[in-house]
């Protein structure tokens, strides 16, 4: 009756990047797994508090490159919960953050199988924070937006468009490939000179960061080699970072005497 296998499968965040950012009770599912299925933006690190013994399989989309759709994801979360016993499915940031965690859920759930979530810290929030940006500020931002930059279909969100009208701090996840469009809808909405930071591979070790606003931050991102994985944060909360305000009352002196 020992041998008995008692399926179960937990979804882990495991955080921004930083395998210290992992939570507690994250590392604690992982020490009981009996399988673990992670994804592309999940510290690898992190498997090493999974026991040795436990099976490990890479189940991420890399641009380009998706040999697992999420149909056959959630089929091999099933199968080896139902072999093995206790699975661990991690992934990136927060499960339920533009991780279609609650559909692996709602999958799991129809062949009856016990779930848990454990929450993780998303990087819309953790990578800013990282850098010295504060997504909300008193007299300066009394909200922010978190946008996929790019929706199932491979287009950009229609939210996008909305969030540039908002006075609120904008995060865009996913949106290093329509950057342009993002700079063209707030640039059309007049806030060429609104602050953005672009934050690559955050909290990690090997994490770069570019600095400007709406009309320049095309070519900082030229200049710096910037690409995915990052993170847009657009919002005067960017120039609020005391590491920067000297860089923007710069800029806007330079814009100012440039116009005189």
């Amino acid at each position: 009756m020992d041998n008995i296998v008692k399926p179960k499968v937990t979804l882990v965040g495991a955080g921004p990047g930083d395998p210290d950012l992992l939570t507690i009770k994250g590392a604690k599912a992982l020490a009981k797994a009996n399988v673990v299925l992670y994804d592309a933006l999940a510290n690898e690190e992190i498997l090493a508090l999974a026991p040795q013994k436990a099976i490990k399989i890479f189940v991420g989309k890399i641009r380009g490159c998706h040999e697992y759709s999420q149909d056959k994801i959630n089929q091999l979360i099933v199968d080896n919960a139902l072999t093995y016993g206790n699975v661990v499915r991690l992934k990136g940031g927060d499960p339920f953050i533009f991780g279609r965690g609650s559909e692996e859920i709602e999958y799991i759930q129809s062949f009856g199988i016990p779930t848990e979530v454990i929450p993780g810290i998303s990087s819309s929030i953790a990578v800013p924070a990282n850098q010295g940006i504060s997504l909300t500020k008193r007299g300066v931002s009394e909200s922010f937006w978190v946008i996929t930059g790019t929706t199932s279909d491979h287009q950009l969100s229609k939210d996008v468009a909305l969030a540039a009208k908002s006075t609120a701090t904008v995060v865009i996840l996913m949106g290093m490939s329509k950057l342009e469009q993002i700079v063209s809808l707030f640039q059309n909405e007049s806030k060429g000179e609104t602050p953005v930071a672009i934050i690559q591979n955050g909290t990690m070790s090997n994490e770069k960061v570019g600095f400007g606003t709406i009309d320049t931050i095309s070519k900082v991102v030229q200049e710096n080699n910037l690409s995915s994985p990052a993170i847009i944060v657009i919002g005067e909360v960017v120039k609020e970072r005391n590491k920067l305000k000297g860089f923007y009352k710069e800029f806007i002196s330079n814009k100012v005497c440039a116009r005189e």
